[in-house]
Order: structure tokens, then sequence, then C-alpha cells
């Protein structure tokens, strides 16, 4: 009798992105290609309707042969899971046809991330037309909300800053050994400002200095103030500001606290060991770099203790896991999957 050997079917879950032609839709395009669970069945652009993904998207030359860019993700048949990379006030209008279709998304902007709607409002500057969805999406940070990332159907996946703060700030918080009040310094490179041009990211602008900007009125700050409120259990003051650095990935928070208690570094560095010492995303670290995690899902944290005062870092590229990659993340708990898959890999370190 012959011997008959059992063929492993794997099932590809069917992805789309709209807004395929930025810089986080280039980039979710460039971790799902090589991503073993699912296929990169759609991309949508306004500008690039009908021209071939790879033409636009160079670097993605042999990875999808054949894909064209459509108008509208509907005009792809029989996706399962649509990631929304689009400015702020475009995913709630396509978010409710993708639930009523059961298909699982995530936003990568702000549209879903404050639950309070007067918060969004104040912020973002127009209404929201979405409010049944906008009370059941899901905090895209798995370091902290894994066990509701899986399973759901919609994620709205933090800001690149926030996340980078959150990182930082969130044990502390949670440990109730700090005050209320965090002061961030945050710098990051010019990709987080999108990819069309502006008379700061102009190069001659933004080359050899560095840029405050948005202080006082950052879309990221009740987003962050929202995380850490969760943690401490009152309401927190995050006075937030952001400058502009002349590199292109990468951004480096610094948080700053007044201690409740007399604490000592090692106590302190216990905190974040509780918190960070399994995962495979976050490190805690002396001394943290952007060089070490760029072009990676990885992020590096660091704190230290100066007197009645502590300082915390948050290190990370704001293109992968502060957007694509985080989302990527995401969707792998979403899906049942391992949420390594298609990310496991080290920081360029040079």
């Amino acid at each position: 009798m012959g011997t008959f050997e059992s063929i492993e079917v794997r099932i590809m879950v069917k992805i789309g992105i709209i807004g395929g032609t930025g810089y986080t839709g280039g980039e979710l395009s460039r971790i799902l290609c090589t991503h073993p669970d699912v296929e990169l069945a759609a991309l949508t652009s306004r500008q690039n309707a009908g021209r071939k993904v790879d033409e636009v998207h160079t670097f993605l030359k042999g990875y999808v042969d054949g894909l064209e860019f459509t108008e509208k993700i509907s005009d792809t048949k029989d996706l399962d899971f649509v990631f929304v990379a689009t400015p702020h006030g475009v995913a709630m209008k396509e978010v409710p046809q993708l639930m009523e279709q059961g298909i699982k998304a995530i936003d990568l902007s702000g549209d879903y991330r404050l639950h309070d709607v007067s918060v969004y409002e104040k912020w973002y500057g127009h209404e929201h037309t979405d409010l049944e969805n906008l009370e059941k999406a899901v905090y895209g940070l798995p370091e902290f909300f894994r066990d509701e990332l899986k399973g759901a159907d919609l994620v709205a996946n933090p800001g690149c800053y926030a996340t980078s703060i959150i990182l930082a700030c969130g044990p502390l918080m949670k440990a109730g050994v700090v005050g209320e009040e965090i002061i961030v310094d945050a710098k990051s490179g010019t990709s987080g400002a999108g990819m069309v041009p502006t008379e700061r990211t102009h190069h001659s602008t933004c080359g050899e200095t560095i840029i405050p900007y948005s202080v006082g009125k950052h879309r990221h700050t009740p987003e962050i103030e929202m995380a850490v409120d969760k943690f401490a259990g009152s309401l927190t003051k995050v006075t937030f500001v952001p400058q502009l650095l002349p590199i292109v990935r990468g951004i480096l928070s610094s948080c700053y606290f007044e201690s409740k208690k007399e604490m000592t570094q090692e106590e302190v560095d216990s905190i974040y060991d509780k918190q960070y010492g399994k995962e495979t995303f976050v490190h805690y670290v002396p001394e943290p770099s952007i060089r070490a995690v760029v072009a990676s899902n990885h992020a590096q944290v660091s704190s230290k203790v100066l007197g009645d005062k502590i300082v915390s870092f948050g290190v990370l590229d704001n293109l992968v896991k502060g957007a694509s990659g985080q989302a990527v993340q995401c969707m792998n708990l979403m899906l049942g999957l391992d949420e390594k898959t298609g990310l496991n890999l080290p920081g360029l370190g040079v």
C-alpha cells in the first residue's frame, strides 16, 4: 500500500490598504508583502489609480507583481482585513462600510483613538460621524492592551509620539510612584510629517537645526493623557513639546516626573522589568538609541532616578513601531496569529 503524506493548506488572509501611496501605506506594503499568512490584494490611490504598485513604490519590485492601485477599496472583492492609512476625517467615512461587511480593520489616523467625542471634536476641529464604532474601537498598544486586541474587529492604531511616550510613562504611572504631571520633550524625524512637502519640512528649513512645533496644540496630547489616565487611575496633565529633527526616521521622547516617594534606581528598574521583561518588541536598556531600532518594530525604553525626579525615555521608528509595524502586530493578534509574524527583525544599528 502507498503512503499518504498530509499536506498543510495555508489559508491566506486577503489584505487591503486604503491610502497606499503615503509613507505609512508604503511601509505597510513593505512589511505585508513578505508576511507568510497574508496576501496583499488591494491598495487604493486616487492619484495613481490604474498604475502598478511597484512603479510608484519601486522598493517593492519583485514583491507585488501585477498589483495595481485602485481608486476605491470596494473595487476589490472578498477582502478579509483593511488598513486605513489616510489623513484624519477619512477613516470615519470608510470604516462603517467595512464593519457592515464583516471586514476587520485598523485605522492609522486619529479618527478612533479618542473615545470622548467632545475631546475629538475639540482637537481635530470637526464632527465625528461614526459614534457607534468609535465606542467599540480598541486602542492598539499590544504591550498594555493585548487581551482586548485578540479577536477585535476594529483597532485604533496609536500615534507615533504617543506610543513612544506611553511606553516610557506607562509602567511608572501603573505603579503609582510618580505624580500626575508629566513634562515631555520629544523629537521626531521628518517622515513623521508625511509625504506631502511643507515649508517646515523643506530641507533648507529643517536641515542642520531643531524646530519646536505645534507646542500646546499637537493632537497626540489628548491621546497620551487618555492612556496614562487609565494607568494612573486619575486625571494627568501632560505638557508636550514636540520638535523636528533633521533625520528621516526615529523618535526620542524624554519624560520628566516628580517622585511620590524616594526611589532607588534598582526599584525603578524592577518596575520596567516587570512590564517589559517578557516582551519581544520593547526593551529596557541603559542608553536608548534611535539607530538601534530604525527599520524595526522594536522600541527601547530607559529610566533614570535623579534625586526626587525620574526621567524616562522612549525610542522607536515612527514608521514601524510608531505606525505600520505596530498595526501589523495588532493585526496578528486580531487574527489569532503569533504577534511576531512578519516583524521579527532587528534594527539597522547604524
